[in-house]
């Protein structure tokens, strides 16, 4: 298991993975428009406060995150997602604990905080698992399709 930089030679895949409008908004908030496009995931990307990974497991690309810099101690976990081929593994938990560890070793982070869609059981459940807490949440946030999700902010020292 390796986590790796997130290249330009990677946003055929994250194009891959994100394939519908539903995943798009619930992987990527407003941050981007259905259908993904390389031009979008450059411009995205070169904001130097975000570092974005590539998961990979036995030389499989499994999964994508982001750290975004929130302050000089904190980080935010964003955009994580792990191939559904690969769910049910805990491979999630083995990503995120890889990005705190990098979070923590060579940023210096102290906090680190993160936003999941209540609806998403199981990746509520992951970072619960890995001891984030709710702290707050955003009732009623109305998505493109017109549905209303609630949404949990959540975070954990480090």
């Amino acid at each position: 298991m390796v986590l790796e930089q997130f290249k330009e030679k990677d946003f055929a895949q994250l194009i891959k993975w994100i394939d519908s409008p539903e995943l798009n908004y619930q992987w990527g908030g407003p941050a981007y428009d259905f259908p993904l496009t390389t031009e979008q995931i450059a411009t995205h990307c070169a904001n130097p406060d975000i570092t974005p990974y590539l998961f990979k497991v036995n030389g499989d690309n499994v999964g994508f995150v982001e750290l975004l810099k929130v302050s000089n101690t904190q980080y935010r976990l964003c955009r994580v997602f792990i191939d559904e081929a690969f769910r049910g593994r805990g491979l999630a938990n083995n990503m995120l604990e890889e990005v705190m560890l990098k979070a923590k070793s060579q940023f210096d982070c102290a906090e680190i905080s993160l936003a999941v869609f209540e609806h998403n059981k199981a990746a509520k459940k992951c970072y619960e698992e890995l001891g984030f807490e709710t702290y707050d949440q955003e009732v009623g946030r109305v998505v493109p399709n017109g549905d209303s999700w609630d949404l949990a902010l959540m975070e954990k020292r480090i």
